[in-house]
């Protein structure tokens, strides 16, 4: 049996995950609840809870401010928010999962499914703190993302990513210091993650921080990155690519 607390500020919602969890997941019980950073702190500490139910926005702070109180969390987390907008990108950016309110029983199912499969302590609280980190950063590009291989995770800083290159479902990310991460996950899931935070597909298997491009050479179509690689431009993409390298 899973020991879990709801941290919610509203008492519908703390009811509703009570509710759905006793329907729909019975090897879960919760033995606590809390309205607040303040109290859902003391809860957790008078509970040690296997599994938290956070949500992101109470009356005295936020999820994120309660978890800072903990310097190696020793629970798993749920966060919970009605706000699709709200620090979206920095879950994404971490690998951790969240709720949108309303809950549905499916979405929650969902949720659990990937907690009880996931992470050791360890690989968790990495996360954690690339979430926190990437909460406080405002500018995304300067955001942390996690990368995960199959024996190790990391966390690194998005400007420090010179490119991705697919390799079959895997993803060979190259970093500025030269080194060479072989990522579990599509060059598709990088290219929607971060296309918005400078990094552009030149070709169907080539994703480039725009950021590190030295130079096109546009009668070869490639481009030579600021580490001497060279990655092919593909045709569709070179009329794109032309008019971003304008724009920097």
């Amino acid at each position: 049996m899973i020991k879990a607390i709801i941290i919610d500020d509203e008492s519908n919602n703390r009811e509703l995950i009570s509710n759905l969890l006793k329907s729909y997941a019975e090897n879960i019980k919760v033995v606590g609840m809390a309205d607040s950073v303040e109290s859902g702190y003391k809860c957790i500490l008078e509970h040690k809870p296997e599994l938290v139910f956070l949500d992101i926005q109470m009356q005295d702070g936020t999820g994120f401010d309660l978890l800072k109180l903990f310097e190696k969390p020793e629970f798993k987390v749920i966060f919970v928010t009605a706000h699709e907008e709200f620090a979206i990108d920095a879950f994404k950016f971490s690998a951790l999962d969240y709720l949108l309110k309303p809950l549905s029983p499916l979405s929650l199912l969902a949720s659990l499914k990937k907690a009880e499969e996931s992470l050791n302590n360890e690989e968790l609280n990495l996360k954690l703190k690339t979430l926190l980190d990437n909460v406080n950063e405002p500018a995304k590009h300067k955001r942390k993302i996690i990368l995960k291989t199959l024996e190790r995770i990391y966390s690194v800083d998005i400007d420090d990513v010179v490119r991705f290159e697919s390799d079959g479902g895997y993803t060979k990310t190259y970093l500025s210091d030269r080194k060479r991460i072989m990522v579990s996950r599509t060059l598709k899931e990088f290219d929607e993650l971060l296309s918005d935070v400078g990094f552009v597909r030149v070709h169907h298997s080539h994703l480039v921080n725009i950021n590190h491009v030295f130079c096109f050479e546009k009668q070869e179509s490639h481009i030579v990155m600021k580490d001497d690689s060279i990655v092919p431009v593909s045709n569709r993409k070179k009329e794109h690519v032309l008019e971003l390298l304008d724009m920097i």
